[in-house]
């Protein structure tokens, strides 16, 4: 299993649901943590609760649907010397539920594809080279598993854009340490899963950040967070590690 005390995760849509959670866990296990959401101020708290327990840790903000602004958080993360070793592309955007599917505007694959599948793959094309070079890393992409369901027609396609592309770069890297994987989290409820959903976000740990850990070289897969519901971590990899 791999080690990541010491390390440096950047967590995009850390400031609450699943990011938060993420970014707890991850400080539980020693990892340093860059924090992105929308706007640093919404971070609230978790900067200093993620300090208290040991580990370095600051925020970031971008507007992930403004490519400019996503180059300008990695230009920061840059400029303050952090080599990022886990990439955790959690944040995401789903559109409005659209009951009248034949009236779908532009707007929603548009505004999804940004947000769900450009933003994320920009930042992988940004670090992922570095940690070729330096010979160790791990990327978690996040999709979702929403299917038959043309009222979110937008969202779905983005996620399934993702996968795609998450599955294009794992070729590059499979068999090497750096290791390029997707997680669903289910559906969980939380601002984005809404209050209906069946399961609880803590219901989604440790499978959401088991890709993190996992050291056994194989990039391509898709970890569903649900599988590994009550797990502890030890117990989260041996299973990750024999699919």
């Amino acid at each position: 299993m791999t080690n990541v005390k010491g390390k440096w995760a950047l967590i995009t849509g850390a400031s609450r649901g699943l990011g938060r959670l993420m970014a707890i866990f991850m400080a539980q296990q020693g990892c340093n943590l860059v924090l992105h959401s929308r706007s640093a101020k919404s971070m609230g708290t978790l900067v200093d609760e993620i300090k208290a327990l040991g580990v370095e840790a600051y925020a970031v903000e971008a507007e992930l649907s403004d490519l400019d602004s996503v180059g300008a958080m990695l230009d920061t993360i840059e400029n303050n010397g952090t080599q990022i070793d886990i990439l955790f592309n959690n944040a995401g955007f789903q559109i409005a539920y659209r009951s009248g599917i034949w009236d779908t505007p532009a707007d929603d694959y548009t505004k999804s594809f940004v947000v769900n599948t450009t933003a994320p793959m920009m930042i992988c094309y940004r670090l992922i080279p570095s940690m070729i070079e330096r010979g160790f890393g791990r990327v978690i992409n996040t999709t979702s598993g929403i299917m038959n369901d043309p009222y979110q027609a937008g969202y779905s396609a983005s996620k399934a854009a993702l996968d795609k592309v998450t599955n294009d770069l794992a070729t590059q890297t499979n068999g090497t340490d750096v290791m390029i994987n997707l997680v669903d989290p289910g559906w969980c409820r939380t601002d984005l899963g809404g209050p209906n959903a069946p399961n609880a976000p803590e219901d989604a740990i440790p499978g959401m950040v088991v890709g993190a850990f996992v050291n056994d070289k194989k990039s391509g897969r898709l970890f569903r967070a649900q599988d590994y519901k009550g797990m502890d971590i030890i117990a989260a990899v041996e299973k990750a590690e024999n699919m």
